[in-house]
């Protein structure tokens, strides 16, 4: 056997001593012959970049087709190797895993979003056929993570880093596979963040310089607890890693010496029974941090992860999380789905369909389906991997895992497209909720439908499933087109009359081929319709020697003949401190400011000063021109008039609801001068409602009032719109 191949086998041989190794160096010769020349960006030869991964996936235990797939995986995409070659040479399943972690063919997008998204999008149809596809691709991006250093291009080796990141480790993450997650991780944190990632690798230093004996006694505690117990238990300590630790800071907003959870301290024992007899050892002894104990034994993660967690103030009074597992759980933390190949595996077949099964991956497939432009599909992909999750379970029990925020819409599409499209109310525990309420851990939902109920485009405001999104919007973009081109059609005729021409369809079709991403004159219309084309641009495409004639004379809404007719509004005589005396003044709308609010106003050439509340979104638009800005409070605190406050309010579809509403808003000294209904749902309505009140006070005791009627379902101060 060859030198260069000999350290595969013998790495090979050690976990599974009947395999065959003939393929293994016949895949070696295979590669190195149709790889020659080409040469790496460390200057290497480009075989040995094929035997590394290959090294990779037998640190993991895998199987020899997942091996000899390793070796080959770039001959059909770099080299004139070809399907039937491999096939010829190593059989069809070896083949089929080699197509399918090729690209396949290079489809040339416009963007370089487009390309990664399309590549993806195949990485995806291939993985659900073969899940060790997906194995052989991450084995890939680690080696070439581990040797990045050697691409001269700072930006590249960023925006590899960055799809690292956003792509690779949440697939990692999702099939299980810890150890290789971690590095791909900690790899893209130090070309992301270097200098984050030095930081926190020189705390770490100096705890471990500063807590070795500490850690040491508490491993040497929780030893010496399971021995007296006659648990026969392996006790170790680890730190989270670094760009862990960095996400916690980002996510909870607090300093590193505020974590409280660096080290993780492991029990591994026999079996599951010991497990929990571990634990009632553990919560007997130690206090328990409430709101910290997780048990992903009785209900492991999607991925197969399983654990008991818990946190305690434990020895020396340090508050540490501990993590209670078997022998064969901590191999497939490690390991996940790979522990499915391992040598070991007797039914192979099943462990493939096995992999099939994975709902997530199906949700891929069917967001494939919903969108059209690969950036679609990338970004809700991105949303379907990339998330903290929420766990809840159906009337039957089936656990149904979700991204943190999500609601009944979303966990309708994950049971079925069909179940989400047809979705017309939910019951959370029983009781009947606005299907924009947030799902918690534990929730039980039951969705009620309707076989004439579609998808509402009010959804996809609050949705947050990637699989919602893409249904959603594939269906608006059905039901709008034909509206977009009605409309669209509208005005270009509109435009043809007043310019003194008959319409004609030929016309518009003649221009079709001006406009980028235009097919037909159906495309010319709903771009019109939908506001993407100017109907103006296309009249002057089709008639370019025409002079339009003036058609009268504008009306500026800011001139003052314009504003004169508007009526004054009541609230230009509050006085307001910061102001020069004359300026003009007026609220805006976007916020509705009322005394006892923080005020600021800014400049508007011709307008005077608009008053916004300080926490007005608005106001990140003049961010950058801090000049405009003044500094303004209430004057007279005494002053008895009316200003307007606006509420959001969600109410129950009951008859004589909206009479009880404006009953309360009354008997509380309200007054409603607007209300706008903004959603209507089987169950229940949201609205906007405009209310005179005398400041803040007296809209806080309003809303109090209402949300103590039961009709009522949310009250709350609407912000900017």
């Amino acid at each position: 056997m060859h030198q260069e191949v000999a350290p595969l086998a013998e790495q090979v041989q050690k976990y599974n001593p009947d395999a065959d190794l003939a393929p293994v160096e016949a895949a070696y010769h295979y590669a190195k012959e149709k790889h020659e020349g080409q040469m790496r960006s460390s200057g290497e030869p480009y075989y040995t970049h094929p035997l590394e991964v290959a090294g990779i996936l037998a640190d993991m235990r895998m199987d020899p087709s997942t091996i000899v797939t390793a070796i080959l995986h770039d001959t059909i995409e770099d080299t004139d190797a070809t399907f039937e070659d491999i096939k010829e040479n190593f059989g069809e399943e070896v083949a089929t895993l080699v197509n399918g972690v090729s690209k396949l063919t290079r489809i040339e997008s416009q963007t370089v979003e487009g390309k990664q998204a399309e590549n993806f999008r195949k990485l995806v149809l291939a993985m659900s056929e073969d899940i060790r596809v997906l194995l052989v691709k991450l084995a890939d991006r680690l080696h070439n993570m581990r040797t990045l250093h050697h691409i001269g291009k700072p930006e590249k080796r960023k925006r590899i880093a960055r799809e690292t990141l956003e792509i690779y480790v949440p697939l990692a993450e999702r099939i299980g596979i810890h150890k290789l997650k971690s590095e791909l991780e900690d790899l893209a944190f130090s070309y992301l963040n270097p200098e984050a990632r030095e930081s926190i690798s020189n705390r770490l230093s100096y705890l471990r310089s500063e807590g070795n004996d500490l850690v040491d006694n508490i491993i040497s505690e929780l030893s010496g607890l399971m021995n007296k117990s006659g648990i026969d238990a392996q006790v170790t300590g680890r730190e989270k890693t670094r760009y862990s630790i960095w996400r916690k800071m980002q996510r909870k907003n607090v300093s590193f010496e505020q974590l409280s959870d660096i080290m993780a301290f492991r029990i591994v024992v026999e079996n599951v029974s010991e497990c929990y007899h571990a634990l009632g050892i553990l919560h007997s002894k130690y206090p328990t941090v409430p709101g910290r104990f997780k048990d992903f034994i009785s209900t492991p993660k999607p991925n197969g992860y399983r654990s008991i967690h818990t946190t305690l103030i434990g020895p020396s009074s340090q508050r540490i999380e501990v993590q209670v597992r078997t022998v064969a759980m901590h191999e497939e933390a490690d390991l996940g789905v790979a522990a499915h190949w391992a040598y070991k595996q007797s039914d192979m077949n099943a462990a493939i369909r096995d992999a099939k099964k994975y709902r997530w991956l199906r949700e891929l497939l069917d967001i494939i389906e919903q969108e059209v432009r690969p950036e679609d599909f990338l970004e809700n992909t991105k949303l379907e991997l990339f998330q903290d999750m929420v766990y809840s379970f159906s009337p039957k029990g089936d656990l149904m895992e979700l991204p943190m925020g999500a609601t009944p819409i979303d966990f309708a599409y994950a049971i079925h497209s069909d179940v989400g499209s047809r979705c017309v109310g939910a019951k959370i525990n029983g009781r009947i909720v606005p299907l924009s309420t947030k799902l918690n851990n534990g929730d039980q939902v039951e969705i009620i439908t309707s076989k004439t109920q579609n998808p509402s485009p009010a959804w996809e405001r609050f949705v947050v499933t990637g699989k919602a999104k893409s249904h959603i919007r594939r269906f608006v973009r059905q039901q709008q087109r034909d509206e977009y081109i009605s409309l669209g059609k509208a005005m270009l005729q509109k435009i043809y009359k007043n310019e003194g021409y008959d319409f004609a369809e030929k016309g518009v079709s003649g221009v079709v081929s001006q406009f980028k991403q235009m097919e037909n004159s159906d495309d010319i219309y709903a771009g019109i319709g939908s506001g993407n084309l100017n109907a103006r641009d296309v009249f002057k495409a089709i008639f370019p020697a025409h002079k339009s004639e003036p058609s009268g004379q504008k009306i500026d809404e800011n001139s003052s003949e314009f504003q004169g007719k508007k009526k004054k509004s009541a609230d230009s005589s509050v006085p307001i401190k910061g102001l020069i005396p004359g300026m003009a003044m007026h609220f805006a709308r976007c916020c509705h400011p009322i005394p006892g609010d923080r005020i600021v106003g800014i400049v508007t050439t011709g307008k005077g000063v608009t008053i916004h509340t300080i926490d007005c979104e608005t106001l990140e638009q003049f961010a950058d021109t801090p000049e405009r800005w003044l500094d303004v409070s209430w004057g007279n605190e005494d002053v008895t008039e009316s200003h307007i406050g606006r509420l959001t309010i969600t109410i129950a579809n009951e008859p004589g609801a909206l009479g009880t509403l404006s009953t309360v808003i009354a008997k509380n000294g309200g007054n409603i001068t607007n209300l706008k209904i903004t959603n209507r749902a089987l169950d229940f309505w949201d609205m906007l409602v405009d209310v005179y009140v005398q400041d803040t006070k007296h809209l806080n005791n309003l809303m109090a009032a209402l949300r103590a009627t039961p009709e009522v379902v949310e009250a709350e101060r609407a912000r900017s719109r």
